[in-house]
């Protein structure tokens, strides 16, 4: 059995300090910094994921332990337009990825744009298809942090 990974979430008027420690309370990695509007989406994050050394800092492999992999659906020359994403993987992380990428693309224009584009592309279930394709963009820049243990800092114009 693994020991079990805390975090501890010091919650501020502008900024949150995270900390990961272990069971007897030493820090397993530096602490970080996010902005005051996502402490419970970061905390449960980081919870679910561990260490992104166990995916060896990949971020595809993230993703599809977080369960953002779609089936294919083909046969011959055909191959289906809408396919369902895999069950398979954890649904908290895959929830915390999705609550936060809903409230990302609310903040950013960046992944607002990306939303909007995905949204319009299909006729059926377009908030839910687009929000988790925003999600799995989302893995990328945490994945980064993680590994680089920096706050984030959004792209200039």
């Amino acid at each position: 059995m693994t020991n079990p990974l805390l975090v501890g979430v010091d919650i501020h008027r502008k900024t949150n300090t995270v900390c990961l420690m272990d069971c007897q309370g030493r820090e397993v990695a530096p602490r970080f910094t996010v902005d005051n509007n996502r402490p419970v989406f970061s905390a449960g994050i980081i919870a679910e994921i561990g260490g992104v050394e166990r995916f060896n800092y990949d971020e595809a492999r993230v993703a599809r332990f977080a369960g953002f992999k779609w089936r294919r659906h083909q046969s011959a020359e055909f191959e289906a337009d809408e396919t369902r994403l895999t069950r398979r993987g954890n649904r908290y992380l895959r929830y915390y990825f999705c609550e936060a990428a809903n409230r990302v693309r609310m903040c950013d224009p960046e992944y607002a744009a990306y939303y909007e584009r995905k949204y319009h592309e299909v006729r059926r279930h377009q908030h839910k298809r687009a929000i988790v394709l925003t999600a799995r963009k989302l893995v990328r820049p945490v994945v980064r942090l993680l590994t680089t243990h920096q706050p984030y800092q959004p792209r200039r114009r």
